[in-house]
């Protein structure tokens, strides 16, 4: 009489059908996450840039008015309304006839060439105190209120 061993149900090789789908859809969900990461960034990057933008013209500013503290007064008309400075408008004075006027007319193109046609800028000189702000609309990832203005506010002693 022959002996028969037990037979052993064979053992499975390799990977199911489901857990290659399981393990796509989680790879799918994981790079639609990168994806969002990366808009995400884009939208942060672009208003950081804004941001240095408006310090670095806020700084201009100052300079000027510090490099010519005599007639720093005048540099208060220097402020405008949002929608009140049009790039089309804008020219860069040259030659000996640069005054102080024409020098804040470069400056509020630069800043609405900078930060675009909405944004607007404060210039206060209060006994030598000095006090730069600028706004512009920069809220992209505020869905239901993309233009909500920033503002950035210099303030410094002449």
């Amino acid at each position: 009489m022959s002996r028969r061993l037990p037979s052993f149900p064979r053992r499975q090789a390799g990977f199911s059908l489901l857990e290659v789908l399981i393990a796509i859809l989680v790879l799918g969900f994981g790079l639609l996450g990168f994806a969002m990461l990366q808009t995400m960034n884009v939208r942060f990057v672009q208003s950081s840039n804004y941001r240095t933008e408006a310090t670095n013209l806020a700084y201009d500013l100052l300079d000027q008015m510090r490099s010519n503290r005599y007639q720093s007064g005048w540099y208060t008309s220097a402020s405008f309304a949002a929608d009140s400075v049009k790039t089309a408008q804008c020219s860069r004075p040259t030659g000996d006839a640069v005054t102080v006027v024409k020098n804040i007319a470069r400056w509020q193109c630069q800043v609405v060439q900078a930060l675009g046609e909405g944004a607007s800028a404060t210039v206060l000189n209060n006994n030598g105190r000095v006090t730069v702000g600028i706004s512009w609309g920069d809220q992209r990832w505020d869905a239901s209120n993309p233009d909500t203005k920033t503002t950035f506010t210099l303030e410094s002693q002449l």
